[in-house]
């Protein structure tokens, strides 16, 4: 009993460092100290109603609009996945379509199986030698809408999870000559706001509806998320009644405060500690870059493949060809030096920095990557296949809708022995949760090279129902 709870105590009483989220760093002085649990209530009189704020709650949805500077602001304790499952929702009729980039999150293709909408992708072009993705060309979304006039919305992702920004200014622009809004996920952007350091929010640069997750970059619990009203190109109330749809119907009242200590901490007395994190993250990212092997990829990427800016605070380590994978390097920094990192990938790890990173975890981290870098070149060469990644000329084809393949007949199938089936299920990497495969879009034989390669490496993959990633479900 309590194994849960007992595990995690014991972990917060190691010498683990997290260079990912949550953004609080499990730093103290973010939550003052420690949210008691005799301050778990429910709608009791006094507190309001997340549902029908009047009170309490509708003045921390206020602050948090001021903050931002936007017209609105709703809060989410059920993560940026109910934010942007609302937005899609209130933004679309069903059986409609929609504009997106095929790097978005798992969440927005949930909003398109349950509102039965009919996806038009945009694919971000790919920086080969990292494997990760660049920006949404603007004209690439110009050219769609003008060939097809029945698109009713946009969607792009910016940042991106490896903090890629597009040019969300030019894209809003063009977005609104056809009269239909931009929704933009910036849930690893809400720090943006708060230091020049940083790329512009989309809040400021013409998105309709902005998502956030506060609980990544900024110091607040996990699971919370704020969904922004810009305009009035969506109707608020739809946005409130989706919102009451897919939240609980007994928010969490220690979530909320946390979202609301947090806006006030950036609103009343963040500015000194933002300068110093900037400080100590410019100076942590020069210490990196001397790095011989391992490159700590960044603002070189500016202006190529359709990349407007790029979020510093993300420190992504790509590896020489040839050498390791993102799976060693991960492996390294966890069990020899005990510092977690957000995420995996082949050719790279991801770690995320934030206001609450104190001087001792950049220390101990720009320590180990000095050491492992400098074993790099004892390191087995291999030679490296074609790699699989967000790409047009990779992708598989969609033949039916996301909402109709996941509601047909189904059999189970080999996984090794599925190419040419038409997929009922989604499969993806986790994190960042970009499905590879959707459901109805056609297995193709890159793709199973890709998740055989992945296996192999110890990369996760996710989204089967067959936890053991032998089977999938494909469409009778």
């Amino acid at each position: 009993m309590r194994e849960l709870y007992h595990q995690l105590k014991s972990y917060s009483k190691k010498d683990y460092y997290p260079f990912h989220m949550p953004g609080h760093k499990r730093n103290p002085f973010s939550l003052e100290k420690n949210i008691p649990w005799e301050m778990d209530i429910t709608e009791i009189d006094g507190f309001d109603n997340l549902h029908h704020p009047e009170g309490i709650l509708a003045e921390v949805q206020k602050n948090a609009a001021k903050l931002y500077g936007v017209r609105e602001s709703f809060l989410s304790v059920n993560g940026s996945t109910a934010a942007l499952l609302t937005a899609v929702s209130a933004a679309m009729e069903p059986g409609k379509k929609i504009l997106m980039s095929r790097n978005c999150h798992k969440a927005v293709y949930h909003g398109i199986y349950l509102r039965n909408l009919i996806p038009v992708y945009l694919y971000p072009e790919v920086f080969r030698e990292y494997e990760i993705n660049g920006g949404v060309d603007p004209e690439e979304v110009a050219r769609a809408l003008d060939e097809d006039r029945d698109i009713k919305a946009v969607l792009i992702t910016s940042p991106t999870y490896d903090g890629i920004v597009s040019d969300i200014k030019k894209i809003s622009e063009i977005v609104h000559r056809h009269g239909i809004p931009l929704i933009v996920d910036e849930a690893h952007g809400a720090h943006f706001r708060f230091s020049e350091f940083f790329p512009n929010s989309a809040v400021d640069e013409g998105a309709d509806l902005v998502i956030q997750s506060m609980h990544k970059t900024l110091p607040a619990l996990t699971q919370t998320a704020l969904l922004h009203r810009c305009s009035d190109r969506v109707e608020r109330d739809r946005l409130q009644r989706f919102m009451g749809i897919y939240q609980s119907s007994s928010p969490s009242y220690l979530l909320m405060a946390s979202i609301d200590w947090c806006v006030g901490f950036l609103a009343e007395e963040a500015a000194l500690y933002w300068e110093a994190y900037v400080q100590l993250l410019k100076s942590t990212r020069a210490d990196l870059k001397k790095l011989k092997n391992i490159r700590l990829v960044g603002e070189e990427l500016i202006g190529k493949k359709n990349v407007k800016d790029v979020d510093l605070s993300k420190l992504l380590f790509c590896l020489p060809e040839g050498i390791g994978n993102g799976h060693w390097l991960n492996h390294k920094l966890r069990e020899d030096y005990h510092l977690e990192m957000e995420m995996e990938a082949e050719r790279y790890v991801l770690g995320i920095s934030s206001v609450c990173d104190s001087q001792n975890g950049m220390r101990r981290l720009i320590k180990a990557m000095g050491e492992i870098d400098a074993q790099v070149p004892s390191e087995k060469r291999r030679e490296w296949e074609k790699r699989f990644v967000i790409d047009k000329e990779d992708m598989p084809v969609q033949k039916i809708t996301i909402a109709e393949a996941l509601e047909k007949s189904t059999k189970k199938v080999l996984l090794n022995q599925s190419e040419g089936e038409i997929s009922a299920e989604f499969v993806y990497l986790y994190p960042p949760g970009i499905p590879l495969l959707t459901p109805g879009e056609k297995i193709s034989k890159s793709l199973l090279r890709a998740l055989d390669r992945y296996r192999k490496q110890g990369i996760e993959i996710q989204g089967l129902a067959d936890l053991e990633g032998k089977w999938i479900k494909t469409v009778v």
